[in-house]
């Protein structure tokens, strides 16, 4: 950790998008500072703040501002649709602009602020072949050779989406838990458990990698609708209810766009005792 952090502070936004909740270091300007040991600690709900995901935002050169994810558990997390649409609602209300762009390993994502002042965000195409999910070995990604003939869907992040009748009496935890590092997936995988409602309509649990059940997960959710429509189970737009609220999707041309709501809890400084213990 820098030595300026340590005898100053580091400042920090507490968001959740749907209930997905995240802790946002805002490093514009200045050189990252969230690395594995930082995250972890950060992210222990008992000892630091606790967060489903971190995001770091960075200055861009091809575009607004950057972000980096990380997981509670100290990993890399990828992509996380509900953080990007928190940090854009932050980063919008702060410059007074409408939309951005930013630039995540995800690549650049677009993000805009809706008539009825929610937030949407371009999270991109689906990744459909099994190299880019990515699958250990080729196979129907439509119909994955585990039981329950779960469909893997790429959103920059692996998932694995399972259909069922009533996703109240799935076991989450225990059910994610186990297909999460099957070796099918050589990176792990997040798990979606989708009840289809109707054609427009979809119910979502999801255990996330790195993280365990959260209230909602954005990519997750782009997953799950996609691998609906490709099933022929609902049209391209649809809406998801998860556990924490309600998110838009709609697979479009450009990529799969996702609305939701998003709340600022509030700001605050890790202390330098705190960041200390991290040496």
């Amino acid at each position: 950790m820098q030595q300026k952090l340590l005898t100053s502070g580091l400042p920090f936004h507490k968001m959740h998008g749907a209930g997905n909740d995240f802790v946002v270091i805002d490093s514009r300007g200045r050189q990252p500072v969230t690395n594995h040991a930082l995250a972890q600690a950060v992210g222990d709900r008992h000892r630091g703040v606790g967060f489903d995901q971190l995001a770091e935002i960075g200055t861009g050169d091809d575009s607004d501002i950057t972000l980096t994810f990380w997981n509670s558990d100290g990993s890399i997390a990828g992509a996380c649709g509900n953080a990007t649409r928190c940090v854009a609602d932050l980063v919008m209300q702060d410059t007074g602009k409408s939309s951005l762009n930013i630039r995540t390993s995800r690549g650049l994502l677009y993000a805009e602020r809706t008539d009825d002042n929610r937030v949407r965000v371009n999270m991109g195409p689906p990744q459909l072949d099994w190299q880019d999910i990515p699958l250990s070995h080729k196979v129907d990604v439509q119909h994955l050779p585990l039981e329950g003939d779960p469909v893997g869907v790429g959103m920059g992040n692996p998932h694995c989406v399972f259909f069922v009748d009533d996703v109240s009496h799935v076991d989450v935890a225990g059910w994610g838990s186990r297909v999460e590092h099957d070796p099918l997936f050589p990176e792990a995988t997040n798990v979606e458990f989708a009840e289809v409602r109707s054609r427009s309509e979809i119910r979502m649990r999801v255990w996330e990698r790195g993280t365990g059940i959260t209230l909602a997960c954005g990519s997750g959710a782009c997953a799950t609708a996609v691998a609906a429509h490709l099933r022929g189970l609902t049209d391209r737009a649809v809406e998801m209810e998860v556990d924490g609220g309600w998110l838009s999707l709609d697979w479009r041309e450009d990529g799969v766009w996702m609305a939701g709501p998003t709340a600022h809890v509030f700001s605050a400084e890790l202390s330098p005792e705190f960041l200390a213990g991290l040496e």
